[in-house]
């Protein structure tokens, strides 16, 4: 997939658009594969989906720990 990513930023952009990014959509992931794998250093994303929803207590958390996540992450 990086491979693809590099050739659509040096062959398909056009003036103005931001370089192209991968999703990777799974029903788990790891942080360790995620790292192991490299897939946090180029522009390829790994997000998980949930299948069903899950109680809202969780959601809830779950919400609260990737904001919290995003403003850390937003003050290096």
């Amino acid at each position: 997939m990086e491979l693809y990513l590099r050739w659509l930023e040096k062959h398909e952009m056009v003036e103005g658009e931001n370089i192209p990014i991968g999703l990777i959509l799974c029903s788990g992931k790891s942080d360790e594969h995620i790292e192991l794998l490299m897939l946090d250093q180029g522009n390829i994303r790994v997000a998980q989906y949930l299948t069903e929803l899950p109680p809202r207590e969780v959601l809830q958390n779950k919400l609260h720990a990737a904001i919290a996540k995003a403003r850390a992450r937003h003050k290096k």
